[in-house]
Order: C-alpha cells, then sequence, then structure tokens
C-alpha cells in the first residue's frame, strides 16, 4: 500500500501511514494552527522507515494541503523549512516578510 498523509487536527499533526498495511504511523508534523497561518514545530520519522523518503511526501502532503486551505506557512521545524528551501515551488507559502527570517 502506498504511504498516505492524513492530517490530525485533534493532535495537530499530520501523519503518514506506510507499512504493510498502510496504518503504521512511520512519521508526523507537528504544527499550531492560527488565523490563516499554520506554523510547522517539529518533524519526525520512525527510524524503522528511514531511507524511504517519507519525510519528503510527509512534507509534501503537509504543505500541499496548506496550500489548498489558504494557510500561511511558518517553517520554523528545520526539516519543513530546508524541504521548502530544497523546493522553491513552496516558498510562496511562507510570507514574503517572514522569508529572510527564515532563510527562503
Amino acid at each position: 500500500m502506498e504511504p498516505q498523509v492524513k492530517d490530525r487536527p485533534e493532535r495537530s499533526r499530520y501523519e503518514i501511514l506506510a507499512g504493510d498495511d498502510g496504518t503504521e504511523t512511520a512519521g508526523f508534523a507537528e504544527y499550531f494552527l492560527s488565523e490563516g497561518e499554520i506554523a510547522f514545530i517539529h518533524t519526525e520519522t520512525d527510524p524503522r522507515f528511514a531511507g524511504r523518503g517519507l519525510g519528503g511526501l510527509l512534507a509534501r502532503g503537509a504543505l500541499d494541503d496548506a496550500r489548498a486551505r489558504g494557510l500561511r506557512v511558518l517553517p520554523y521545524c528545520p526539516f519543513i523549512r530546508g524541504w521548502v528551501g530544497k523546493h522553491p515551488e513552496y516558498a510562496d507559502l511562507v510570507p514574503e516578510t517572514y522569508r529572510a527570517r527564515f532563510g527562503l
């Protein structure tokens, strides 16, 4: 089964589900949601799933959802910030006035 990214608002995080049956939480990206903004604060991948590109899939899925919801992104999390830096097509999600602060 292909990995899937799911928003878990009750836990304030996006999760990537993987494994043989697609139900294991392989990683997550925690966020703080406020008026029109989503601040990513921590991302973690289970070491058992390392090297499979799941962190990138998680970042892409979370950022695509933020775009679809019209949210401005504040990438405090170093992983999300680094991923946006490597994928400039997502930099527009970060408000222009914050890009220098995040090195974008």
